[in-house]
């Protein structure tokens, strides 16, 4: 049952971006409202997860499980009756608050249902596993769904299966609380909400047309303040909402990291590769979801065989061969797109299995380092760590990367015939709409702006491989030559613990 509700998680992570192009086109948002109507989902999540972690522990794990999905259903109704782009933005975010819900709470419920240790261990990778595979398998559902619906479908089809759930759920899942749980900081989830909010939305400005605005720079300097202001709290708080003590020890540190940014590149090329071979080599969403097959099938092969070879060669160099294998493909994919030959179908397969073996093999040995890094009393805040770091990489890889897609874009994009304004400039849709108007013109156009997307998907792609090399190099030095399943020692604490302890 908690299996499904991740897997349901991470198909929503994903089944958006195989409608992309098609809302680009009906709804027509510029390219910051584009990045957001994705972006708000992962980031709600990743903001929430933690806070609603400790919330469950005082009112009970199965009621916020329960009120999670009942959200969830909400949320998607509202998403695919959606008619402007802001009320997207805001049915997304609502969807990301019911999903941290049912995140949050199922960890404690399964430290709950599985006292064994081993079980619990086999318990917490399958949960892990299925958002994993609903992250594969969204576009391939939501190019399913988009044949024969209007793209309100990839969010209306969680409904059913939502009510199933809470049916479901109220007989199956125990209820649960912390006898002693911890103090909910609420003034620490608030700013840690509106740091992430302010940075993300400074980060996204930059992609805006223009120089960049006082607005903008003012939104990141203060997301920055503000998180600056949450780390140094949680360092000096006898119960801190998020231990960060945990990253004193750098095994943790580097598979948190490796886990950060191997997420966030492999949403964004899910992202990157749906608009590419709709808008760009005029796939339909079901033939452009099974395009993307081989990715998720190669994922989840990764997954599978990554413990057999971390076994021989060890987590340190399986992870880092792996982060550097993924930015190959990258590197392969942005060539191809730079190339004036572009590849056939059995090249591009070949890359997007690269990408998803690597990507596959850094998601379960990261996650595995985290879990088994920490000691068993502190593995609840672990998970905690381990679950936000997936959403937040996939939230600001597609903020950053994004970001810099549109801006390379815009630059490489050349002039267009006259009564074009700034607005079809602003990405390839709403380019590809201003065409659509032009009549026998309109070829010429059409071209332009597409091999301005396919150079400017080339720039991002480079960036993402260069991302994943750093990554890489950080896993090899980093992870060290320890076993992963050493527990980090119990004696670091937070600056307050150690002076309550001296008196």
């Amino acid at each position: 049952m908690l299996c499904a509700s991740l897997l349901l998680v991470g198909i929503d992570l994903t089944v958006l971006h195989i409608a992309v192009p098609t809302i680009s086109r009906q709804l027509l948002p510029d390219a910051t409202q584009l990045l957001w109507i994705v972006d708000s989902y992962p980031l709600t999540v990743a903001a929430l997860l933690v806070t609603f972690g400790t919330l469950a522990d005082r009112w009970g794990r199965k009621r916020m499980v329960l009120g999670g999905f009942a959200v969830f259903g909400l949320a998607s109704a509202g998403a695919a009756a959606s008619a402007t782009t802001v009320q997207l933005i805001v049915a997304r975010a609502a969807l990301g608050v019911g999903a941290a819900m049912m995140m949050a709470a199922t960890v404690a419920v399964l430290r709950n249902v599985f006292p064994d240790r081993r079980e619990r261990t086999l318990a917490l990778g399958l949960w892990t596993s299925a958002n994993s595979a609903g992250a594969a398998l969204g576009p391939l559902l939501g190019g399913l769904l988009l044949r024969y619906w209007w793209w309100g479908a990839v969010f209306l089809v969680n409904v059913p299966v939502v009510v199933l759930a809470l049916a479901a759920g109220a007989r199956l899942i125990p209820e649960s609380r912390d006898p002693a749980p911890r103090r909910w900081d609420g003034l620490s989830a608030a700013i840690s909400i509106l740091g992430l909010g302010a940075l993300v939305f400074g980060l996204k400005r930059l992609a805006e047309p223009g120089t960049p605005d006082a607005l903008g720079t003012t939104s990141g300097v203060l997301g920055l303040v503000l998180l600056g202001w949450f780390i140094r709290r949680q360092r000096r708080s006898t119960h801190p909402l998020l231990e960060l003590s945990l990253f004193s020890d750098r095994r943790f540190s580097a598979a948190t990291l490796a886990v950060f940014v191997c997420f966030g590149c492999y949403a964004t090329l899910l992202y990157f590769a749906t608009q590419l071979l709709q808008l760009v080599e005029g796939y339909s969403p079901l033939r452009a979801g099974l395009a993307l097959a081989p990715l998720a099938v190669a994922s989840g092969l990764g997954a599978v065989v990554a413990p057999r070879l971390a076994a021989r060669w060890t987590h340190r160099w399986v992870i880092a061969g792996s982060l550097a294998a993924f930015a190959a493909a990258f590197a392969g994919l942005a060539g191809t797109l730079l190339s004036t030959a572009r590849p056939g179908a059995p090249a591009s397969a070949a890359l997007l299995i690269l990408a998803g073996l690597g990507a596959g093999m850094v998601m379960a040995l990261g996650a595995d380092a985290i879990m088994t890094t920490a000691s068993a009393d502190r593995a609840g805040q672990a998970g905690a760590i381990q679950e936000t770091s997936f959403e937040l990489g996939s939230g600001l890889g597609i903020a950053v990367l994004g970001s810099v897609l549109a801006v390379a874009y815009r630059l490489l994009l050349p002039g267009l015939p006259d009564g074009a304004d700034a607005r079809a400039r602003d990405s390839l849709g709403a380019t590809l709409d201003f065409a659509d108007t032009l009549g026998t013109r309109a070829e010429p156009v059409r071209y332009a702006a597409q091999q301005a997307f396919a150079q400017g998907l080339a720039v991002a792609g480079l960036a993402a491989a260069g991302m994943l090399i750093l990554s890489a190099g950080a896993a090899g030095v980093l992870l060290g030559r320890n076993r992963p399943d050493d527990p980090i020692r119990p004696a670091r604490h937070s600056l307050a613990q150690r002076r309550c302890r001296r008196g």
